[in-house]
């Protein structure tokens, strides 16, 4: 069956016909901000994917190891995980050494075919999820990114890991094996530094996605994440925060949005009402938004409205 994507990988591999004017190049303008004690962030675009960004919105990590860079999650697309390895290479001329993916979105390891050939390290339900949703994901990805997807493969990680000690390459974390955002969200606490890398546990200044979400287990998430005590917090989206305040931003805007939902279906409103609620000041300036909060309520409202309903006798 030919799918989108494999039709645009076809036409991808047929000669061009001369055109009166050049296609638009197509890539990233990538930079790593020194953040600690050899870790450095590629800070992505706060909007929604787009042919504008080409589906650079992720946080990237990169810390130096005894043999090259460990690469913190791998991007949209085989073009951004290629953008990054150069980058790496601009930084350590060993380049990637290792490989870690935070949690099973597109976003965070849709370039993990540039890395194929190292360890792709990630939790179990990280994996089990990637092999199940990739290729949804990947139709979907071809369908908002176009040519910025060319050649694009689904390429789970490799290497499962668990919560507790562990040391990549040289160098020591505390993996904290949680969920909420998904089903299995990694987060890395770099020992040396106290860098937490948060993933898609924390946004900051980003409105939170939900697709996946549980939010009472992601509530419980962040109290982890609290209690670990970081020096500077990496998120999934948004900049890099050295106050915490990022870890709080998110509890709030998760808190607000249970509650608005719930009081929302006690009321009886259905989902084009909730679209519409006005957005707190603190939340309404925040990346993709009031998309994203239009996305929650299609994602989380059916569910919610089933529990607090009366149910019949």
């Amino acid at each position: 069956m030919l799918t989108r994507r494999s039709a645009l990988g076809l036409l991808a591999s047929l000669p061009l016909a001369p055109r009166a004017f050049a296609q638009p190049r197509l890539s990233y303008d990538l930079t790593a901000k020194p953040l600690a004690d050899g870790i450095w962030m590629v800070e992505g675009a706060t909007d929604y994917f787009s042919m504008e960004n080409g589906g650079a919105i992720v946080n990237i990590t990169l810390m130096k190891g005894d043999s090259g860079l460990i690469l913190v999650d791998t991007g949209s697309s085989r073009r951004h995980g290629e953008a990054l390895n150069t980058l790496a290479r601009s930084l350590d001329i060993r380049g990637i050494s290792t490989v870690v993916n935070t949690h099973h979105h597109p976003d965070h390891f849709f370039g993990n075919q540039v890395f194929a050939d190292r360890p792709i390290h990630a939790l179990g339900g990280t994996r089990q999820a990637a092999l199940d949703e990739g290729d949804a994901f990947a139709d979907n990805m071809y369908r908002l990114l176009g040519d910025w997807m060319r050649g694009t493969e689904v390429v789970p990680p490799s290497d499962v890991i668990a919560g507790g000690d562990l040391t990549l390459d040289g160098r020591d974390f505390l993996a904290l094996p949680l969920g909420g955002h998904t089903s299995a969200d990694l987060a890395l606490m770099d020992r040396r530094s106290g860098t937490l890398v948060a993933g898609d546990l924390v946004f900051y200044n980003r409105a939170p996605t939900t697709p996946s979400a549980d939010l009472p287990r992601w509530q419980q998430a962040l109290d982890a994440l609290q209690a670990a005590k970081p020096a500077l917090v990496i998120p999934g989206h948004g900049p890099a925060d050295p106050t915490g305040d990022s870890i709080t931003q998110t509890r709030d805007y998760l808190s607000w949005l249970d509650r608005t939902l719930r009081e929302g279906a006690r009321a009886g409103l259905d989902m084009v009402e909730l679209m519409e609620t006005p957005l707190p000041d603190r939340f309404a300036g925040m990346g993709a938004q009031p998309q994203e909060y239009q996305r929650s309520v299609a994602h989380l409202f059916p569910g919610i409205e089933r529990e607090e309903l009366p149910r019949g006798n």
